[in-house]
């Protein structure tokens, strides 16, 4: 078991009881010492005080778990302005988590779990369920944490997606299409792609080949592709040299 954030070690105190191995990352040295004291009776947990975003992942598990081939789950407690960056680099590494489960803003959280066509579907959705499937399990009101922030929160549950019936041929170029797609969410899907990538005459044409090869509409807006259709076009792209300038 990871923990990102374990605070003060109520959460990690639960995780020790029921767990193998924990190893936790706590970025605050203040919160250190109480760590130490609080976990002092469970020999099964690591405490690593280190920033998770400068954390190589693959690594640590190979050296602080006993079995790094078990399976492997990961809880979190993030502070909400830095729950993306954490989030995308947990999945962007080749790490294969049986499960994650993460409190977060209800704002972010309805984003990860949002259907194409709906308004908090975008960039963000496409590059988690790329990935996982994303289930919000359940809110937390602002009323049960002392002081009240000023947001709800909710508990989303990730786990691992089916294979895509489609391969992008270049992952990292892919994920700046979900951005360039909705770059102006209420502008069409060509608007985005010639702002993105240019506005020449060549430039049109490829693109005009690549969406009429991947069957999509200049017109539609990027909220009513799925992730399988924003695969589709990228391969399109891709073979039309669209990427290459």
């Amino acid at each position: 078991m990871i923990e990102i954030g374990p605070g003060i070690g109520a959460l990690t105190e639960q995780l020790a009881r029921n767990a193998k191995q924990v190893v936790a990352f706590e970025i605050d040295d203040r919160l250190i010492p109480v760590l130490d004291h609080t976990m002092a009776p469970y020999d099964n947990v690591k405490i690593i005080n280190q920033d998770i975003l400068s954390v190589d992942l693959e690594k640590t598990i190979q050296e602080e778990f006993d079995d790094p081939s078990a399976p492997l789950k990961l809880v979190a407690n993030l502070p909400y302005y830095i729950t993306t960056p954490i989030l995308m680099q947990v999945l962007q590494s080749n790490v294969q988590f049986d499960a994650i489960v993460v409190m977060m803003q209800k704002e972010v959280a309805d984003r990860l779990s949002a259907e194409p066509g709906t308004k908090d579907y975008g960039s963000l959705t496409l590059a988690v369920t790329y990935r996982m499937n994303a289930a919000l399990a359940f809110n937390v009101s602002r009323t049960a944490f002392v002081p009240n922030p000023n947001v709800d929160s909710a508990i989303i549950v990730l786990t691992p997606r089916e294979p895509l019936t489609t391969d992008p041929k270049d992952e990292k170029k892919l994920f700046q299409l979900f951005k360039v797609g909705f770059a102006m969410r209420r502008k069409t899907l060509w608007n985005n792609l010639i702002t993105a990538f240019g506005k020449t005459d060549e430039m049109k044409e490829r693109l005009t080949v690549a969406l009429d090869a991947a069957d999509i509409s200049p017109k539609i807006r990027a909220e009513k592709l799925t992730l399988d259709d924003f695969i589709r076009l990228h391969n399109a792209l891709f073979d039309a040299g669209v990427y290459n300038g």
